[in-house]
């Protein structure tokens, strides 16, 4: 079964992130937006994973200790050189990188390391651009420092469907 670890996001913020995406979906590129309702934030991609190891991750994810924290939205941000992704940063990304090691090291010995881990949240993929300068400077936008509280991560599963990734909860872990 094809597993990640992510945190989920308030109503409020994904109602934000939507508009956002709404304002960029005619900017001169195909874009795949994630759906309003499959926003998250990923901490760390599995992959395929068979039922032992998921009863091993389990154990191991509940050792993970760490104070729930508040984060806020940041800008939107796609690589300038190689636009492939369009995603939100999130500030102070210390905090949410902080946990993402600590759940990295529970699990080290069973997945490799994240090599290059950013605090972000996906708004889609970038299929094809027709006008590049275009494209970044309808990407300007003003985005609000919406404030969230990340208080709980989630053992995930993922099935792949022709419209696009369901995602189902296994676990919750609950941040003190």
């Amino acid at each position: 079964m094809r597993c990640f670890i992510a945190f989920d996001l308030p109503k409020e913020i994904k109602d934000y992130l939507f508009e956002i995406e709404n304002k960029i979906r005619d900017s001169n590129a195909k874009i795949n937006f994630v759906a309003k309702s499959r926003f998250h934030g990923t901490l760390k991609f599995l992959g395929d994973i068979d039922g032992n190891l998921l009863k091993e991750v389990k154990e191991r994810l509940k050792k993970v200790r760490f104070k729930s924290f508040k984060v806020k939205l940041d800008g939107i941000f796609p690589n300038q050189n190689y636009i492939r992704v369009i995603w939100i940063g999130l500030k102070p990304a210390g905090k949410v990188i902080e946990l993402q090691q600590k759940i990295d090291s529970e699990l080290l010995d069973l997945f490799k390391k994240d090599q290059e881990f950013s605090a972000h949240l996906t708004l889609g993929r970038v299929k094809f651009i027709k006008d590049k300068k275009k494209f970044l400077e309808n990407l300007k936008l003003k985005v609000e420092d919406k404030e969230f509280e990340i208080n709980e991560f989630k053992l995930m599963k993922s099935e792949l469907s022709k419209d696009g990734p369901n995602y189902f909860e296994i676990e919750k872990y609950i941040l003190t």
